[in-house]
Formats: structure tokens, sequence, C-alpha cells
């Protein structure tokens, strides 16, 4: 069974420099049995690193109209089952449990802010103006304050499929972006800047291999590389082929809407 003095061992061989902020993504999951659970992974990290931000992304509450904008990586009127079991957006609402019990404990830490978005919300740890950056039209924008903070992504037992800030850096890079819609209690809010699919993701690993660092805490792999890498990295492939990154499913609605939208040149 893992304990915290391990893991925080563990933890520090990646030399952070604690005055960066961090992004983390990870999986309570893919580290074994921990002694006291999410908050003592929470714990070892929060020990390493001033400033902390997860996502704590929240499905439910998104909702399908029966109509909308063209070529927009979706089936209007699909969503009647689903219409009905959306809940109201809150502050308080759990994250997703796609996102991990990791964030949802970070989330009832103390001193913690909560962004607003009703789908997209993040939480920080001594990150406000990260948190307070975020609006419905710019809903990456705490990954945008702490890319130019020089701050550093962290993938505690996941990869790059769980990588939010990739989504950023196709925005930076012009990829096509979407539209979904939320139940708030004042009414249905239309949430645009909506990022595709992140299946193919892990093909961004072999770019990174250079600007990474990697230690094994328990049965996880813990990867750690800095946001501004990832960026280059993104747009370096992007340079390289416009469809890098997409999944390879062909009935994914985001990634035949991206390829629809891209111009390719003629080699």
């Amino acid at each position: 069974m893992l304990k915290y003095r391990e893991i925080y061992t563990s933890l520090a061989k990646l030399e952070l420099d604690r005055a960066r902020p961090v992004i983390a993504h990870a999986s309570l999951s893919s580290f074994g049995e921990v002694h006291g659970g999410a908050e003592t992974v929470l714990g070892a990290l929060l020990s390493l690193v001033n400033s902390l931000v997860m996502p704590t992304f929240t499905y439910k509450t998104m909702v399908t109209p029966e109509v909308g904008p063209e070529n927009n990586g979706i089936t209007y009127g699909s969503g009647k089952d689903t219409n009905r079991m959306a809940e109201f957006w809150h502050p308080d609402m759990p994250a997703d449990r796609m996102m991990g019990v990791v964030p949802q404990a970070l989330r009832r830490y103390p001193k913690v802010r909560r962004s607003s978005h009703p789908i997209l919300s993040f939480v920080g740890y001594n990150a406000d103006a990260a948190i307070a950056a975020q609006t419905l039209a710019e809903p990456l924008a705490p990954i945008r304050v702490l890319h130019d903070a020089d701050g550093w992504v962290l993938l505690l037992g996941v990869d790059h499929t769980t990588n939010t800030s990739i989504h950023y850096a196709e925005r930076l890079a012009g990829r096509k972006q979407f539209v979904r819609w939320a139940l708030t209690p004042e009414g249905i809010v239309e949430c645009p800047a909506w990022p595709g699919c992140s299946t193919g993701f892990q093909a961004i690993e072999p770019r990174l291999k250079e600007a990474g660092r990697q230690v094994q805490v328990g049965e996880a792999r813990v990867t750690a590389f800095p946001l501004a890498a990832l960026v280059e990295a993104v747009k370096s492939a992007f340079a390289e082929d416009p469809l890098a990154l997409l999944c390879d499913k062909p009935l994914c609605e985001r990634c035949s809407a991206v390829r629809a939208a891209t111009v390719l040149k003629p080699k």
C-alpha cells in the first residue's frame, strides 16, 4: 500500500519549480492501493507546488437542441432522453465521474476557488487569476494564464487523452471549435469554443519526450512537461499535418467536422 511519504518522495524527483503553476490530471486507481486515497495524493502534490489547477467538468448539465449551427459535430434532436435527465449547473455540483476523484478532493480543499462555467469549470488552489480568467467565450482561459506564467502539465497515471491543455493548443493553432448548450438557473446557455475530440491525443507523446520528466509512483507513471513545450509540439504537429491528433473512428462527429473544415495544402 502506497503511503504519503513514498508518494511525496517520488513526485519530488520531478524537481518541479514550486513557483511555477501546475495543471494536473490524475487517476487514483492507476497508483494501486493508496493509504488515505485521493487526499493523500493531493496532499503530497500540494506540498511540492504552490499553485494547482484541475478540471472539474460537469457534463450532466448539457442539453442538445433540435437545431443549431451547421458542421457542429453533433446530431441535433438526439438528446430527448438525456435532456430530460440534465441537471441545473450550480457551484457545488460534483465533477463528472470521468474527471476522477482527485479533482473532486481538490474541489473540497480549503481556500480553493472554482470557476463558473456551466460545463467546463476548473478548480484552483492559489490560482485565483487563472480561475477568474475563464468566461463563456474563453472556457480554456485558465490554461492560457498558466501558459503565460510558464506553467507545467502533470499527468498522474493518465495519458494525453485526458490532457485538456492540448485543446488550448488546438485553439491557438486555429483548429475548428464547436458550440454546446448547458442548463442553468437562468435558462439554457450557449457555450462557444467547445473543444474537439481527444481520443487521438496520445499521438503527441513522441514530440514531448525531450521536454518531459517522468517518475514511477507505485503502479502509476507520472509525467511532467512545460505547457509551452506542449503548445509548440502541437503547433509543429499541425504544421506537418493539419489533421494531426484526430481520432480514426469513422462515427466521431467532431473529428469528421474538423476534417470537413480543414483546408489541406497540396503536396
